[in-house]
């Protein structure tokens, strides 16, 4: 059994537990300890609180313990003939109890608590020790009010061709016992009330319906055919039966039977409540009902002994006699059959005996990772009594090994063998796990790497199977071969498969039929994918003609659905696709389903985005192998094709991690990777607004690549970014470069870009800063040009004029001349700074055409700068030459005035509006708008790249990962 099953039964019992009033809710002291130690045979802990004593019996022996009680004697049975150490129990009784004896009895020891006057105690069973409360004074029960009625329940049912669900509307949790006598289904609940049947008038299969209550109790009796199963299940307060239909699956009740007093059997029945006597109204006998609590509990085969017989059930107990002095006692998890005498039991020596000749126990297959059909094989004495049977053997077997690695195991694994043989692949893995445990030496035994290979796989685990199968102890084994191809086909690695399959081939007819046909099936989509089609339809016929259960069946289909579909039969393709997606397990109906909207998208009858409204539906139905790969790279694509590119990076990256083992899982990676570089690289986004792209890269930000793709997609997004104005955050973009990823002259590059941005967004010291984090000896001509131009713009912004010049030094090129002139002007040097703006827009009154916002800036300063220098021979060329153009510019009477110059005012301009007219003659917004189309030209946006952008561009690019 898993470490998560005995989790939940542990729970269950101590939610029952608690349910039944069986713990108080106050804090216990620390329970202390009477006896040697935790792991005696028998322990006995002690612990208290302001409303009651626990005294709980642990251990092999402590935990086996009974309690009964005659008048205000306490009577704790202890399986031992060595007395118990209880002398703190003696020296200082519990509150409520007067005194503590023990007594010798026939093979045992029994401590006799006497309790005082209004004392109390509760026993039960829970966490793997028998427990007893101890009360100095008993609860007394509320009275009932006068003229109270039972309360009401209703009762609905709905039928169903076969079957009939009835829903009992309880509104606090109850014990329920459910079970079948002959033709009648028996539905009886521990608490008495008044059953509403108006809703429950149509009872499909069933026929009558009558109920009947007593003081702590109410039972319904319906007649249905014997041939009906039975189901309950409780949904919150809600206990609903149903009948007909396939029985939902339950917990067994264990039956043991106790020979540590008078013969008795022990029921364990967590959550049990209480016994209720009824009698058959048809067949007038009187049986009993045991009620327990949710969740469902039932016993699964008739036994009889010479007093009583325990009916089959779907929940709860039930038991037929015609001893008049049986007694049921309910306490806890424990439900304990007695009669005074002892009851007719035959010796437990016998009864192992016939336990061993009925054993017959499985045998060893032939191959270590061989599976027979014969292991399942339940006896005469039905899956139960063989299950209890080499359970029992494997016990006996561990406990007598000990510690020792050399001990045998053979009982253990024969019960490994029936586990694996019936299905119940979870058990045998805790079983044979439990041997490893015990004995590290058997991790090497063939064997046991086999059956524990093929429980997990056969569960889904297919890593950990693959670990079972990869040791060296089944390397040879043809059997293993089989499992390993069944492996590598289910995770898409099918080459893998088919040379593991053909290793195989020699023992796969021993397998039992179900096997036979899956390994068949997993062979035929290997051939299928690696496109051999002839072996695929003799596979398929292989797999066809197992007579394998549904399931299996429905599995080839799936591949003959792919292989039709391949051979261009697209209609048949989809018919099968579309009954197979039907099925009722995920496993199988989602690569259907997948296989459906694909065919469906071809032959345009699903839109896009209709299919794409599917495939996020299957992608949460079934997880973690090929099929939910293949679900999301297809999810991918159609969302790429509809331009919903977050969706689509979002569904592909989807896979992550936690698949990249998987094949299938690279080509994922690069779908992700080739949406992001068509995004940013490629012109994808450039569909989104600006704000949008952002968002999506900074949302997927580590697929950006290593190395100068990388950097050419930070850079094109940033130049988008500074085109709408958003230069904060096209400086965070390429700050990131510079600080993260770039070294050498990549890193000097990127830097000169950002501090064009930051002098853009008037920002002059983090322009510095970015320039002298990033100087370097080796920087093309060029580029140390225009690194000094934008040093010499943030220190004219900040006012250091001559420091500025200093750094320009003798340089004449055009951006240095431009920085030169902006510094000149705001000295109001003025016929210097208009001689260079004047140069600096050189011939251009040749060219024709209008002029752009920057040249009608320069041309606006220097015809200014010539008027206030009074520079009249340099201010009549300049109007001589630029007169045409005064026309077609934007601020027409102020580009009119500066040619005309003071002379030409006739008085009505003075010196005074020349200043303010030059103060509003401002060149940087146009130099802004020539950085913006510098830029772009950087980024592949415009134009051939200017002289400094090529130079750094023959700089090889240096780039590290990103941080």
């Amino acid at each position: 059994m898993s470490g998560a099953s005995v989790s939940k039964r542990v729970l269950r019992t101590t939610v029952a537990a608690a349910a039944a009033g069986a713990v108080a809710f106050s804090p216990l002291a620390p329970l202390a300890q009477e006896g040697s130690g935790a792991l005696d045979p028998v322990t006995i802990r002690i612990g208290s609180n302001s409303e009651f004593t626990r005294v709980e019996f642990a251990g092999v022996i402590g935990s086996r313990s009974r309690v009964r009680r005659e008048g205000r004697n306490i009577i704790v049975r202890i399986g031992t003939t060595a007395a118990p150490d209880v002398s703190r129990l003696k020296v200082d009784p519990p509150p409520g109890v007067e005194k503590v004896g023990t007594r010798a009895v026939t093979g045992g020891t029994e401590l006799v608590l006497t309790l005082a006057e209004g004392g109390d105690a509760r026993s039960g069973s829970a966490d793997g020790a028998v427990y007893l409360n101890l009360y100095a004074q008993a609860a007394e029960a509320p009275a009932p009010a006068a003229g109270s009625a039972a309360a009401t329940v209703p009762v609905t049912t709905r039928a169903e061709a076969g079957r009939v669900t009835l829903d009992f509307g309880w509104t606090t949790p109850v014990g329920a016992a459910v079970f079948r006598r002959g033709e009648a289904v028996w539905i009886v609940f521990d608490s008495r009330a008044r059953l509403d049947m108006a809703g429950a008038k149509s009872l499909g299969p069933a026929t009558e319906a009558k109920w009947t209550a007593g003081a702590d109790h109410v039972a319904v009796r319906i007649a249905a055919p014997q041939a009906l199963a039975v189901s309950a299940v409780a949904d919150g307060t809600t206990w609903r039966v149903i009948i007909g239909g396939s029985p939902t699956a339950v917990e067994g009740v264990q039956i043991a039977r106790d020979d540590t007093g008078d013969a008795a059997l022990v029921a364990r029945m967590a959550g049990a409540t209480k016994a209720v006597w009824l009698t058959d109204p048809i067949a007038g006998d009187r049986f009993a009902a045991v009620t327990a609590l949710a969740p469902g509990k039932g016993f699964g085969a008739r036994r009889k002994t010479m007093d009583l017989a325990l009916l089959p059930t779907a929940h709860g107990l039930a038991v037929e006699t015609t001893a008049p002095d049986l007694a049921i006692l309910a306490q806890g998890d424990l439900v304990t059959l007695s009669r005074p005498g002892g009851l007719i039991l035959s010796p437990p020596s016998a009864e192992l005996e016939i336990g061993a000749s009925q054993a017959d126990a499985p045998q060893r297959a032939q191959h270590p990772g061989l599976i027979l059909a014969q292991w399942a094989d339940a006896g005469e004495g039905g899956f139960s009594t063989r299950y209890r049977t080499l359970q029992d053997a494997a016990a006996l077997e561990a406990q007598s090994a000990g510690d020792d690695p050399r001990a045998p195991a053979e009982a253990r694994f024969a019960f490994a063998r029936f586990l694996i043989g019936s299905g119940l692949s979870y058990e045998a893995i805790g079983v044979l796990n439990a041997i490893v445990a015990k004995q590290p030496n058997m991790i090497g035994e063939p064997e046991l790497r086999g059956l524990r290979g093929a429980a997990r796989a056969s569960i889904g685990r297919m890593e950990e199977a693959q670990g079972d199968f990869a040791s060296a102890a089944v390397a040879g084994d043809p059997a293993s071969s089989v499992w390993r191809g069944y492996i590598a086909s289910t995770q898409g690695d099918y080459t893998t498969a088919r040379q593991a399959f053909t290793a195989g081939a020699s023992v796969i007819d021993q397998f039992p039929a179900e096997w036979r046909a899956r390994f068949g099936a997993a062979h035929a989509l290997a051939a299928l994918e690696t496109g051999d089609l002839d072996a695929t339809r003799a596979l398929l016929a292989y797999a066809f003609s197992q007579e394998a259960p549904a399931a299996d069946e429905l599995a080839a289909r799936l591949v003959q659905a792919r292989l039709f579909e391949i051979d261009g039969q697209s209609d048949k393709a989809l018919a099968v696709y579309t009954a197979v997606g039907r099925a009722p397990m995920d496993a199988i109906a989602v690569p259907a389903k997948l296989g459906a909207v694909r065919l469906s998208m071809a032959k345009g009858t699903l839109t896009p985005a209709a299919a794409a409204a599917q495939m996020e539906s299957l992608r949460w139905r079934w997880r973690g192998d090929a099929t939910e790969l293949a679900v999301i790279r297809q999810l991918g694509q159609l969302y790429l094709s509809q331009g919903l590119y977050r969706e689509a990076l979002t569904a592909l990256k989807a896979a992550g991690p936690r698949m990249a083992r998987l094949p299938g899982a690279p080509e994922i990676q690069t779908d992700l990777n080739n949406a992001f570089r068509a995004l940013f690289l490629e012109g994808g986004a450039d569909g989104l607004q600006p704000i949008q792209a952002l968002g999506l890269f900074y949302d997927f930000r580590e697929l950006t690549p290593i190395g100068a793709d990388g950097d050419e997609m930070v850079r094109r997004l940033a130049r988008r970014l500074v085109d709408v104005d958003l230069l904060p955050q096209a400086a965070e973009l390429l700050k990131y470069q510079v600080e993260n990823r770039l070294e050498g002259v990549a890193k000097a590059q990127v830097a000169t870009d950002l501090a064009t941005v930051y002098l853009m967004d008037r920002q002059a010291e983090a322009a510095l800063q970015a320039l002298w984090s990033s100087r370097s000896t080796l920087l093309p001509t060029a580029m140390n040009a225009e690194r000094r131009a934008l040093e010499a713009r943030a220190l004219t912004q900040l006012g250091r004029y001559d420091h500025a010049l200093e750094i320009l030094g003798t340089d004449s090129g055009p951006e240095a001349r431009a920085v030169k002139a902006e510094i000149l002007w705001k000295q109001q040097q003025w016929p210097q700074a208009a001689a260079l703006y004047e140069a600096g827009l050189g011939e251009r009154y040749k060219a024709g055409g209008a002029l752009t916002a920057d040249e009608e800036a320069r041309l606006l300063r220097a015809g200014i700068g010539y008027s206030l220098g009074r520079d009249g021979a340099s201010l009549n060329r300049l109007s001589r030459n630029y007169r045409p153009y005064v026309a077609g510019a934007r601020n027409k009477p102020a580009l009119s005035i500066a040619l005309d110059g003071l002379d030409g005012t006739d008085g009505e301009t003075s010196a005074a509006d020349f200043a303010g007219l030059a103060a509003s003659a401002d060149t940087f917004a146009g130099w802004v708008t020539a950085m913006k189309t510098e830029l772009r030209t950087k980024t592949g946006g415009g134009p051939a790249a200017p002289a400094r952008s090529q130079a750094a561009t023959a700089a090889p690019a240096q780039s590290r990962p990103a941080a």
